[in-house]
């Protein structure tokens, strides 16, 4: 069945014959990267395909800029595996951390040129090496993608991945990557964003102020207020998000009784945050102690309308994730912002007969349904989630155990995008969208 531009229905999903992902009837995917190709810049496709958001190119074509959830440890799976000792100095003088020279940071981003014309993707290239576990992120309003690392590492050496693992530099932060850097992009990690296991981040384009959840079982919501919007290394405040009323409120519903309610808005206050570039690894502690409000492991978080959505992949009884959203005032962070504050709200939590578990990466399609996907035991897939709160699937991967990750739409909305994490590929999938 195709979809019905009002409530985007669509069909029971068709069996891929080629054992990749499950699309409904008239649906389509190509490849657009797989791990371990080579690039035009003579490295190899990182594994660990993760975050990733599209911008426009040229005549018609797309700019994807993916994450790549590598630890030094996966040393097999960076790019330049095979060709590290090799590299020219200019590109080593690019790579943020080298690893004492025998574990450099395998993280990073490649960007692809895609031509949803002919299906083909016409140049893919590394164009951040050397961070750590790039896991979410966020496109910014200006042309770039915010590239988030989800750990909390000093340089040293120590134990990854039962391996042991050299660093050279502190890893925690925000990089950021123009989309349209046409090679190795300088490293310079955001610090006045915060030294934690960051996830995902969106930013408010009225304003420039940037939100970001965090990977732990009780995480904060954070936003970055910069000094100058759309100029991040030129310092601001961080911030962390409170209920008001309720101090240090605990939103993964757990207990028996049900600490919020589906539906219900709940005003907003933030809390300035010092030392958020911390040895230790207790910003979110310090904000708990303050009243901040902590979720349960905080991951996608996207635009949605007047709004932006995020997951928390463990809350609710069952512990299958719940979707928020917050509100910002009609004066966020402006003077004026306490007569008006936002709103938080929870508008889904995944029960043991919901279709949606373990909620992950999100967008919002462009005929305002969310579409989101899973990180759960098996049979991670994308789901639709309508503005009704109903939900429907639109693709499995019944192929594999990966989760699905990176979902996002092309500029015009007729190409939709995700990656299968392990071993590591990029879809480009066309059908009847309601657009």
């Amino acid at each position: 069945m195709p979809c019905d531009a009002r409530n985007a229905k669509v069909g029971r999903l068709r069996p891929d014959p080629d054992r990749i992902l499950d699309l409904p009837q008239d649906y389509h995917y190509k490849i657009v990267s797989r791990a371990g190709d080579m690039m035009c810049d003579g490295l190899r496709v990182p594994a660990a395909h993760d975050g990733m958001a599209a911008f426009p190119g040229q005549d018609g074509r797309i700019i994807l800029v993916c994450n790549h959830e590598n630890a030094p440890s996966n040393f097999a799976g960076s790019a330049f595996a095979d060709t590290f000792s090799t590299l020219p100095q200019a590109v080593k003088n690019k790579i943020y951390d080298h690893g004492n020279g025998k574990t450099p940071g395998a993280g990073g981003t490649t960007t692809s040129v895609y031509n949803p014309k002919t299906g083909e993707t016409e140049r893919q290239h590394l164009s951040l090496a050397g961070t750590d576990t790039n896991c979410a992120g966020g496109p910014t309003p200006w042309g770039s993608w915010l590239s988030c690392e989800e750990c909390f590492e000093s340089p040293g050496m120590g134990l990854s991945g039962g391996r042991l693992v050299y660093r050279d530099a502190p890893h925690g932060y925000v990089f950021e990557v123009p989309a349209s850097a046409e090679g190795l992009v300088e490293p310079r990690p955001i610090k006045a964003m915060g030294k934690f296991e960051h996830e995902a981040a969106a930013v408010h384009a009225a304003t420039g102020i940037v939100y970001m959840t965090e990977d732990r079982h009780h995480s904060l919501f954070y936003r970055y207020l910069p000094d100058v919007p759309g100029k991040l290394h030129e310092g601001g405040k961080l911030q962390c998000l409170a209920v008001d009323g309720r101090p240090s409120l605990m939103t993964h519903n757990w207990s028996y009784e049900a600490a919020i309610v589906a539906g219900e808005s709940m005003t907003t206050r933030w809390i300035d945050l010092d030392d958020v570039d911390p040895v230790e690894n207790d910003l979110r502690l310090r904000g708990e102690s303050m009243g901040a409000a902590t979720f349960a492991r905080g991951e996608g978080l996207t635009a949605a309308g007047d709004r932006f959505a995020f997951t928390c992949t463990i809350g609710g009884p069952a512990r299958l994730g719940q979707i928020f959203t917050y509100q910002p005032s009609n004066r966020e962070g402006q003077p004026g912002e306490l007569e008006a504050p936002g709103q938080l709200t929870l508008i889904a939590e995944a029960a043991d007969k919901s279709i949606l578990s373990n909620a992950d990466n999100l967008t919002m399609a462009p005929w305002g349904d969310l579409i989101v996907c899973e990180d759960t035991a098996n049979h991670c897939g994308l789901v639709g989630l309508r503005p009704d709160g109903s939900q429907y699937q639109l693709a499995d991967n019944a192929h594999s155990n990966s989760e699905l990750t990176g979902v996002c739409f092309a500029p015009d909305g007729k190409t939709l995008f995700v990656n299968i994490q392990y071993p590591g590929m990029t879809l480009a999938i066309t059908g009847p969208f309601p657009i």
